[in-house]
């Protein structure tokens, strides 16, 4: 494949992280940052994706870096090398309560299952907050973040950057200008497998010297740690209780540009035909089919849109006759519309098919836009963040009743959006929002 300018994902996050360097900075004890203030920054989560959201952030030139919180103080104190003057905690909670007044914004860059509960906590406290992808582990905590959000009139923006970047943008231009026509149904998929099939081992390993066990369960019950990378530092995403599975890491990257070019809302059905999770982790090769209200960008009365995982693609009855032969992407969504089809590949330029009969169309001429910087910008009074928890909660609703789903194969659920309850299957709805551990409760989400 070709056409156009393409963007690596991974080469996109490592070029922002490298560029992280502090601009020199004078903190005044303000509440907010004025246009000619620096914005006070704290990060909860030091390395991998933290690392990157972090730096990014506080690579704007009005941005400082004040604390960051760590439940492995390991990980935070190699911070200490990059940021000399940066405060450390391992508590997040004892962060919020030391920093208070000190900080103007924060980033949760934590394991999606205390995404909700830190980010509620920050909100409650009138900070600005940018939260990494899923924004929440639970349907109802999503909603529960918007609301708020909107209430206390706070910049938010959820860590899909690459709703900003040109590809995706450009995507969304074509579409909604009618390139291809009215869009009949839309496929995406991935080819990450966060799942496992195997059962939890049974013991008890010892935690790392510098990691509180305690703090990184934080609203989950209690357990024993298991070692090997078991949980900590990556593979939480295969597990239910802190992850999310392959369809909430990579579905609020992939369905992000089908759900702003689409206009899309809630659901109205979602339907899971492939494997069933185990009593601990997800399942990989999902097969999750959704249909969404008609807008003015599809064909009615539904549309019909079909999530794949892992080993799992479209089938050929629906690729052949555009590809010709081509190999499908690793991760992307081919729209079908009414005047031809959109191959949008993760991460890289829309191809509009059949080539030949739009090799001759103009394709929209953007740029990028940096999405840390753009979060910033807004906390400063200037303009908006695109992917504000307004846009990015219902987003994820979507994304993780996708996950949901997968705990019924083969039935259809029916979702009523407005009361977060499933029409038909009432017992669902304990998956839509969980108990947090005593202790760990948090307002506005316990």
């Amino acid at each position: 494949m070709s056409n156009g300018r393409r963007t690596n994902r991974r080469s996109f996050l490592k070029s922002a992280a490298l560029a992280a360097i502090a601009a020199p900075a004078i903190i005044r004890n303000l509440r907010a940052a004025a246009p000619n203030e620096v914005v006070r920054h704290a990060s909860f989560g030091a390395s991998g994706m933290a690392h990157a959201d972090l730096t990014s952030i506080v690579n704007h030139a009005k941005a400082k870096l004040v604390a960051v919180a760590d439940v492995d103080l390991g990980r935070a104190e190699q911070l200490k090398t990059q940021f000399p003057e940066v405060r450390v905690y391992q508590d997040w909670r004892e962060l919020l309560d030391k920093e208070q007044g000190k900080i103007d914004s924060v980033n949760v860059s934590t394991p999606d299952h205390m995404h909700a509960s830190i980010a509620m906590s920050a909100m409650q406290q009138g900070l600005h907050v940018y939260g990494q992808k899923p924004l929440t582990h639970d349907v109802y905590d999503s909603r529960q973040l918007a609301k708020v959000a909107a209430e206390k009139k706070l910049v938010t923006q959820m860590g899909i950057q690459i709703h900003s970047d040109v590809t995706y943008r450009s995507a969304v231009q074509l579409i909604q200008s009618g390139t291809i026509g009215k869009v009949q149904s839309v496929h995406s998929w991935s080819s990450k497998k966060w799942g496992d099939t195997t059962s939890r081992p049974d013991r008890k390993d010892p935690v790392p010297a510098k990691l509180d066990w305690n703090l990184w369960l934080g609203a989950c019950e209690d357990r024993p740690y298991i070692g090997d990378g078991y949980y900590h530092p990556a593979n939480w995403r295969k597990r239910i209780d802190f992850g999310t599975g392959t369809f909430g890491d990579m579905g609020c990257h992939i369905f992000d540009p089908v759900f702003k070019a689409l206009e899309l809302t809630a659901p109205l059905t979602l339907r899971s035909t492939g494997p069933a999770p185990n009593r601990h982790n997800w399942a990989n090769d999902a097969v999750v089919h959704l249909t969404f209200p008609e807008t003015r960008h599809t064909v009615g009365p539904v549309v019909p849109i079909t999530w794949y995982d892992g080993d799992q693609r479209p089938p050929a009855t629906v690729t052949d006759q555009w590809l010709k032969g081509q190999s499908l992407p690793d991760q992307g969504s081919l729209f079908l519309g009414e005047k031809g089809a959109m191959l949008l590949p993760h991460v890289a330029m829309p191809l509009l098919l059949p080539d030949e009969k739009f090799k001759e169309t103009p394709r929209p001429q953007l740029e990028n836009i940096n999405h840390w910087h753009q979060f910033v910008d807004a906390v400063r009074g200037e303009g908006q963040a695109a992917a504000h928890f307004g846009y990015s909660g219902p987003l994820t609703e979507s994304v993780l009743l996708g996950g949901v789903a997968t705990f019924f194969p083969n039935e259809t659920l029916e979702w009523d959006a407005s009361n977060l309850s499933f029409k038909n299957k009432p017992d669902a709805a304990r998956l839509i929002r969980r108990t947090h551990r005593k202790g760990w409760e948090v307002k506005g989400l316990s």
